[in-house]
C-alpha cells in the first residue's frame, strides 16, 4: 500500500512510522519548511497520564496506552524524557472534591499509582507548595518532543518512507480507487495513493473539505485556543509538575511544568483567538500571579516573563466540554482508505503512539 500522510507534527509522524512499520510506503507532506512546527512545538512536553478523561473516550484510551509506549519508545531509542512525576492539588474543600473524583476517574481509566495525599505528606515531597490535599502521579513526566520526532522520521526512513517539506496538499479526489492529491508548493502536482490519512491539525477540517465525497455536514468548525506560558527567573522551587484543580474553561488551569533542564514555566491559560498570533500579552502576567500563588505563596515579585504560546485546534468553544479526539475513518465516513483526524490536542503527543496503531488498524482492515 502507498500511503500518503499529511502534517509532519508529532502525530503525523507516529502514524507515518506505524504504516512504514507495517511494510507500506509512506509519504509524510508538511508545508512547512521543517517538521514539527505547529502544535507540536509549542507544548509542554508532557506524558500525560490519562486520569482527566471519561471512561471510554477516546482521550482515555490513547492517553493511558500512549503513554506506556511512548516511555518504552523513548527509553528504545535514546530519546531524552524524565518520569517526574505530578501533584493535581486542592486549596479548598469544593477542589478537594475535584481532586478525589479525578483519582477515581484515573483508576477507572487504568491509571497505576495514584496516591491521595494530605497537605504535610505533599509538603514533604515539595516543601514549597501550599495545599489542603493533593493527588499524586508518579508517572507523569516530561519528553523533548523535537527528540522524540526526529526519532520518528529516522525510523520512517530507516523503512523506506519519506518526507516531503514545503508541500501543502490542497485537495484530494477518488479515481480509479486510489486517492488523486493534488499538490501545491513551489513544483505543483497530482500523485495517487492507496490511503491517505489528513493530521493535518489547524489544517485538518480545510483539507476534509476539499476532499471529494466527503460529507459537508461531516467537517467541523475549528475554533482556536491560545495558550500563553511565562518563564520564571530564579532556581527551581519544584522537582515535580502541579497542577490546579481544573476549571470547565478548555483547558487544566495555568499549571507549573518542568523541562529537562530543570527551568521552571507556567502555563497555559486559555485565551480563545480568531487568528494564528503566537504574541504572549505581558499584561497577563498579573492572573498567572493570582493563580501560580493558590499554590505557591512566595511566588516573588517580578520572577516572571513572556515565553511562548501554543495554539490548539478545538472543536467545541468557550464555557464548552472538552471534545474528544475524532478519528474519521473508512467505518465512519465510507469512502476506503481515508482517515481524517480532527480535534488532535493534549493529550496529543502523549497519545501519538497509540493513535498512529488505531489508524494503520483502520486501514489495515
Amino acid at each position: 500500500m502507498e500511503a500518503l500522510v499529511v502534517g509532519a507534527g508529532v502525530v503525523g509522524l507516529a502514524i507515518g512510522r506505524a504504516l512504514a512499520l507495517r511494510g507500506h510506503a509512506v509519504v509524510v507532506a508538511e508545508t512547512e519548511d521543517a517538521f514539527g512546527t505547529g502544535v507540536s512545538a509549542r507544548s509542554s512536553e508532557v506524558i500525560h497520564a490519562g486520569m482527566y478523561y471519561p471512561s471510554g473516550s477516546e482521550r482515555a484510551h490513547h492517553c493511558v496506552a500512549g503513554a506506556r509506549r511512548l516511555y518504552s519508545f523513548c527509553e528504545s531509542h535514546g530519546v531524552p524524557h524524565r518520569a517526574c512525576g505530578k501533584l493535581i492539588v486542592a486549596s479548598d474543600d469544593a477542589e478537594a472534591e475535584k481532586i478525589a473524583a479525578i483519582r477515581r476517574q484515573g483508576e477507572a481509566n487504568g491509571v497505576v499509582g495514584l496516591e491521595l495525599l494530605d497537605a504535610e505528606a505533599a509538603r514533604r515531597l515539595e516543601p514549597n507548595l501550599t495545599c489542603t490535599v493533593a493527588l499524586h502521579s508518579p508517572r507523569t513526566g516530561i519528553v523533548d518532543s523535537h527528540a522524540l520526532m526526529l526519532a520518528l522520521l529516522g525510523e520512517i526512513e530507516d523503512h523506506g518512507g519519506a518526507l516531503a517539506l514545503r508541500t501543502p496538499v490542497a485537495g484530494l479526489k477518488r479515481r480509479d480507487g486510489q486517492w488523486q492529491a493534488a499538490f501545491g508548493g513551489a513544483e505543483p502536482g497530482t500523485m495517487a495513493f492507496d490511503a491517505v490519512v489528513n493530521a493535518a491539525s489547524f489544517g485538518a477540517p480545510v483539507l476534509a473539505s476539499r476532499t471529494e465525497d466527503y460529507p459537508a455536514e461531516r467537517v467541523p468548525t475549528l475554533r482556536l485556543a491560545r495558550g500563553n506560558y511565562f518563564g520564571c527567573t530564579g532556581k527551581p522551587a519544584f522537582s515535580r509538575l502541579i497542577y490546579p484543580a481544573p476549571r470547565i474553561d478548555g483547558g487544566l488551569g495555568i499549571h507549573l511544568t518542568l523541562d529537562l533542564a530543570g527551568r521552571t514555566r507556567f502555563g497555559p491559560d486559555v485565551e480563545w483567538v480568531d487568528g494564528f498570533d503566537y504574541r504572549v500579552d505581558p499584561q497577563r502576567a498579573e492572573a498567572f500571579y493570582g493563580a501560580i500563588r493558590r499554590y505557591w505563596p512566595a511566588l516573588p515579585d517580578g520572577a516572571l516573563y513572556p515565553d511562548y504560546a501554543g495554539l490548539r485546534p478545538k472543536l467545541t468553544g468557550p464555557g464548552e466540554p472538552a471534545a474528544d479526539f475524532w478519528i474519521d475513518g473508512p467505518a465512519e465516513h465510507g469512502l476506503s482508505g481515508l482517515v481524517h483526524l480532527f480535534g488532535i490536542e493534549s493529550p496529543g503527543l502523549t497519545s501519538s503512539l497509540s493513535l498512529a496503531e488505531a489508524v494503520a488498524d483502520r486501514l489495515d482492515a
